[in-house]
């Protein structure tokens, strides 16, 4: 049962990167039976002593009568594949060592009566098809070399081995396969359960291969289809040309009209270079950065837009001209400050510097800001703190500030630095991801070097952990 054991962990492993049949279906999975042969091919020294007896499978052969073999394979290329074997089966006689008889200059090989020992045999193989030589897609006969493992009761020993193979396709995808295979063991002796001698395995069963598919059912596989999902005729790949314009659905920007390769299958009526299902106006020639429509005053609006068609003005105002006296960009219509230069987001108005008022504020919240112990995360009701600071740097938004972390003597000095500049890079990123534009923040730490107040009562350690805003001018 050990053996067993051993086994199905190889094929699990093995199996998962094995062997195929060809370049469509390139995976495929055999199983069927097995029979070890222990006869005298693999113990006689001349091939006509070797082969008098192949087939004689009462003499020879054990078998045991269920599903004892499994191959998963994969086509690689070239007619080649590569495979993983297992299998398993009860070992009841093999033919031992030649015994010499001097009298008529012959050699007897004795069958051994080996008690039902269990055999599992783990194979590599690399198999050659020769069904593409022969132009059969019925009859492929292989050739195969690899080598492997067998345990044959408490011996076991790595064998090399070589064979033939010939499989009959019912199907496309489904064979019966036959399988002999010389597997040549460099142990001493013929005696099982001691050794694993040199003979000879034979198989058959069914091959499934799998792999390639036809999603759409139109005959081609998808790797060969270029619309896998949607049915079409091979002269066009698979895939379908609904309107009859030589251009496919799938490359068609108007699948249901035919038109022109030049614009992706479309139209385009008034010859102005713009495909019909992008001109705006299709039945007049017109620019087509303006959609395919016409622009008599050349102010980049296009005339059915334009509210003053024959005097430029900017798309912002339909068209037409719009003061902007101050020349703030922000037009007098929506400028509060007409005369004076500002910006859009006050409303072209100059925007004033923070007091000393809003700066206080401002620390008066940073001091509140609460973090885990020892560590730069955020107490849950410091968040409305954050935010609070976050509203007042909004009402200044040309306005630049620095985020500055403190820290009390308790602990390494390092360590205190790094809390600190750790604790104000929090509070900067929490700022930048509530709005605060990234390039008007920067953030730093003193850890203990800037005490406000004594480290020497719990008090004063409180006041100096601590975060400052200040305005960077």
């Amino acid at each position: 049962m050990k053996h067993l054991n051993k086994l199905i962990a190889l094929l699990m492993l093995l199996g998962l990167s094995s062997q195929a049949q060809d370049s469509d279906n390139t995976w495929a999975i055999s199983f069927g039976a097995n029979a070890v042969d222990g006869g005298r091919v693999s113990a006689a020294s001349s091939i006509k002593n070797q082969f008098s007896q192949y087939f004689d499978q009462k003499a020879y052969w054990s078998i045991i009568p269920s599903v004892s073999t499994l191959t998963v394979s994969k086509y690689v290329g070239d007619n080649f594949s590569f495979g993983v074997t297992g299998s398993v089966n009860k070992m009841t006689k093999f033919v031992g060592d030649g015994i010499y008889d001097p009298a008529s200059n012959t050699n007897s090989y004795p069958i051994v009566n080996t008690g039902d020992l269990m055999y599992y045999g783990i194979d590599g193989v690399i198999k050659y098809s020769f069904m593409n030589m022969i132009k059969s897609k019925v009859i492929d006969p292989s050739l195969h070399i690899g080598g492997g493992y067998t345990w044959l009761g408490d011996a076991s020993a790595g064998t090399v081995n070589g064979g033939l193979g010939l499989t009959f396709w019912m199907t496309k995808q489904v064979g019966l396969s036959l399988q002999s295979t010389y597997k040549h063991s460099f142990d001493d002796t013929r005696v099982p359960n001691v050794d694993v001698p040199s003979h000879m395995q034979h198989f058959i069963g069914l091959t499934f291969k799998f792999g390639a598919k036809d999603t759409d059912g139109d005959g081609i596989y998808d790797k060969y289809d270029a619309c896998p999902e949607v049915a079409g005729p091979k002269e066009f790949n698979g895939c379908p040309d609904s309107d009859g314009d030589k251009i496919i659905d799938k490359d068609d920007a108007c699948p249901d009209v035919a038109g022109l390769a030049a614009f992706n299958g479309c139209p385009d009526t008034d010859g102005d270079g713009v495909a019909d299902k992008d001109d705006a106006c299709p039945d007049v020639a017109g620019l087509k950065a303006l959609g395919g429509c016409p622009d008599k005053d050349g102010d980049g609006v296009a005339d059915k837009d334009d509210k003053c068609p024959d005097v430029k003005g900017p798309k912002e105002n339909a068209g037409c001209p719009w003061p902007d006296r101050d020349g703030d960009g922000v037009l007098d219509k929506d400028d509060k400050c007409p005369d004076v230069k500002g910006p859009a987001s006050n409303n072209g108005c100059p925007i004033p510097e923070p007091t000393e008022e809003a700066i206080k504020k401002l620390n008066e919240y940073a001091k509140t800001i609460l973090f885990d112990t020892g560590k730069f995360s955020f107490q849950k009701q410091t968040l409305p703190v954050l935010q609070s600071i976050s509203a007042i740097l909004k009402e200044y938004p040309t306005s630049k500030f620095s985020i500055e972390g403190h820290t009390d003597n308790s602990g390494k000095a390092d360590a205190n630095l790094k809390l600190s500049e750790e604790r104000a890079a929090a509070v900067k990123n929490y700022l930048v991801e509530n709005g605060i534009a990234a390039d008007r923040l920067t953030s730093s730490g003193y850890g203990q070097t800037k005490p406000i107040d004594s480290n020497k009562t719990k008090a004063g350690k409180a006041n100096n952990r601590r975060v400052e805003v200040k305005l960077v001018k």
